[in-house]
């Protein structure tokens, strides 16, 4: 690869041109990086239900169009911008939504925090550092970004906080799923609630995320994990990544989800996990844990931007809400670790991957996950 001046770049990528319209393949306009990042020329990508959610919104500036969705992902390093140490053209990365610069007072604690106050997380519509976006049209009008990231593109700019390398040779598949969901929901189990050999855990919603928790609180030594749905389908699914039990609401007459977990753990569940977003499901899980020492962990966003109402006389029973952005990982220090865990055969990426795809069908991959059919579907750029 060249290390003349960066030039513009011109590829393909699907762009939302309307709030929960179809993706639109086009031509767009890649600009060179500027300083502290890096332009990546994405391998293959792959869709979370987050997408989904923001695609959908309609109002406000966070959901601004035209817009690149895509925040996980795998790729190589193409160019590099001033002041950029860490990274050397032909790295392999996985780009993530949430930064950390190791500078930072959050970055450096030991306290576990994985918000960077240097760069905050937040759902913004450009780049973090200046606020303007990277790419255009064929008629040089703007693109906007997505969580910094937009890897429904054959390539795109992020920021150095928010790129990681990896070293194994791996299938770039599986390398992808690091980049979000699976990560998120192993590392709820693992970083935030910390989760001892012979506890008994409920998780609230079985989709890739949810799926993820139960896959960490497996290696973590859990001796129940409770899956909620309304899907039976997933508990058949569920037993792959450690389920041992299932609570379907439709099939539990007359009795509350919490009611059911009490009974069957005899108190509640030492961990509860909400991975839906909806706000009646965090209230059940926060009754569904045990009086004492129970947490519940919510890693859903509020699809409705409903608040939490529990009763404040059960906190005081020993209970707590924990909340979980990107599952508490310090992505440049926990991913490297998690990979490691795939290669001794700890985690198990494999079978999160339902279905495999070209970019040209990326819709395709909207249906399927939107109808339920779905736990990741890689979407390639060169297939």
């Amino acid at each position: 690869m060249s290390t003349a001046t960066p030039r513009p770049i011109k590829c393909k990528a699907a762009v939302s041109r309307a709030a929960g319209e179809p993706l639109q393949i086009e031509e767009v306009v890649v600009a060179p990086p500027k300083e502290y990042e890096v332009r990546i020329k994405i391998i293959c990508t792959s869709l979370c239900h987050s997408d989904i959610t923001f695609w959908r919104m309609k109002g406000g500036p966070i959901t601004v169009h035209p817009k690149i969705f895509g925040h996980e992902a795998v790729g190589t390093i193409e160019s590099i911008g001033e002041h950029v140490n860490e990274f050397k053209v032909g790295d392999l990365v996985v780009p993530v939504f949430t930064g950390q610069c190791h500078e930072c007072d959050d970055c450096t604690s030991e306290r576990g925090s994985n918000i960077c106050s240097l760069l905050p997380f937040k759902i913004s519509a450009a780049m973090p550092r200046d606020g303007t976006t990277r790419f255009t049209d064929t008629n040089g009008e703007p693109i906007y970004h997505f969580t910094g990231v937009s890897s429904f593109s054959e390539y795109t700019v992020v920021d150095v906080t928010q790129v990681v390398k990896l070293d194994a040779a791996v299938e770039h598949s599986k390398l992808c799923l690091l980049s979000c969901g699976v990560s998120t929901g192993v590392g709820a189990a693992w970083k935030v609630a910390a989760v001892e050999v012979g506890s008994t855990v409920a998780i609230f919603g079985l989709g890739s995320v949810g799926l993820a928790v139960a896959e960490g609180c497996r290696i973590r030594g859990a001796s129940r994990i409770i899956g909620v749905d309304l899907n039976p389908d997933k508990f058949e699914l569920g037993k792959k990544f450690g389920l041992t039990d299932f609570v379907n609401a439709k099939e539990i007459g007359e009795k509350s989800v919490s009611e059911v977990i009490i009974e069957m753990t005899n108190g509640g569940a030492d961990y509860c996990f909400e991975c839906i977003g909806l706000s009646s499901l965090m209230s059940d899980a926060f009754k569904s844990s045990r009086q004492g020492w129970g947490k519940t962990i919510i890693l859903g966003v509020e699809m409705h931007g409903s608040p939490l109402c529990i009763a404040p006389y059960e906190l005081l029973n020993g209970k707590c809400v924990m909340g979980s952005l990107f599952g508490g990982i310090k992505p440049k220090d926990d991913i490297p670790t998690l990979l490691n865990k795939y290669l001794n055969k700890e985690l198990e990426l494999d079978k999160f991957i339902t279905h495999e795809i070209g970019l040209d069908e990326i819709n395709k991959a909207f249906d399927l996950l939107i109808e339920g059919k779905s736990l990741r579907c890689i979407i390639w750029m060169d297939k």
